[in-house]
């Protein structure tokens, strides 16, 4: 095989890696909103979710580890802090929001995260947005209206619209947290090791709080919450974060985020399929627009 094939192969792998991650991330709604039915809340389904998920996780970090150095305490702390709010906040928010709006309105916010890394950059760090960076998070709160629209006029609870919005809006800004605080963090630890001992602490994060606040019969479950929360620790969880490190090592960061960009879409489309939501131009509209800004904020 020569270079140039070896190559191209290699982009072919890439992109297929950003797919399926993109897809799996977005199937993770999904899988939340076939679980409630059922009678699950919440924390007890995030704590399945981590339970079958943290194990493997474990092992990442383990593995990350071997041969190099223990963390200086200002590391642990700052891994164990990007773990309680990028993770266990975040996640958290966005399971409680799901119990009130539609899951094609719940990727359409929670895909925003990249405006408010942009404004917490310029909160933070100095670096001030210039007039592409405003324009493109004015196309995406945009888009988000037109979503948010499309929701409420199809509720009969207003209330319960904005309330589950607010949640996911929480996850989507706890997540733009992570990714801004941690961007240090990653540079002397390493993007897997950061992310793999940070999901272990958002675990213990949830199963403290469970404890507190849930008692263990909330975990007996008919066999199809378990299954369901299993297929999102495997295919929402464990091989999308794996896939995207694959895909970045192989085509960049740049393009894996744009190819990102179809969750959103994939969301909408597979509520439809297995939810039976309704889509209608507004939804699709609101998803274009969020989508555009996301691209334009993200291009370099």
């Amino acid at each position: 095989m020569t270079e140039a094939a070896a190559r191209a192969r290699e982009l072919r792998l890439g992109v297929l890696f950003a797919t399926f991650a993109a897809i799996g991330f977005s199937c993770k709604a999904i899988l939340i909103k076939l679980a409630y039915p059922y009678g699950i809340d919440a924390l007890s389904l995030l704590v399945l979710r981590l339970g079958f998920s943290a194990p493997v996780f474990a092992v990442i970090a383990y593995t990350e580890r071997r041969g190099r150095p223990p963390l200086v305490r200002r590391d642990a702390i700052g891994v164990a802090a990007l773990g309680l709010i990028g993770f266990y906040l975040s996640a958290l928010f966005d399971f409680a929001g799901l119990q009130y709006i539609s899951a094609g309105l719940e990727r359409v916010i929670l895909f925003s995260y990249p405006t408010f890394v942009v404004l917490l950059s310029a909160v933070v760090l100095g670096k001030r947005p210039g007039r592409r960076e405003l324009g493109a998070m004015a196309l995406t709160y945009a888009g988000i209206a037109v979503s948010f629209g499309h929701d409420l006029g199809g509720t009969a609870s207003g209330s319960s619209t904005w309330l589950g919005a607010l949640f996911v809006l929480g996850s989507a800004i706890s997540y733009s947290i992570y990714l801004v605080a941690g961007g240090q963090l990653i540079v002397r630890i390493g993007a897997a090791r950061l992310m793999a001992s940070s999901m272990l602490w958002s675990a213990l994060a949830v199963g403290v709080h469970f404890a507190a606040a849930r008692p263990l019969a909330a975990l007996v479950q008919p066999w199809q919450v378990y299954a369901l929360a299993a297929a999102m620790a495997v295919f929402a969880t464990i091989l999308p974060s794996l896939m995207v490190g694959a895909a970045i090592a192989r085509i960049g960061s740049a393009r894996f985020g744009l190819i990102g960009c179809i969750g959103p879409v994939a969301t909408i489309f597979m509520a439809w399929l297995f939810l039976d939501e309704a889509v209608g131009v507004s939804q699709l509209a609101g998803a274009a627009l969020v989508v555009g800004g996301v691209v334009v904020v993200s291009r370099k």
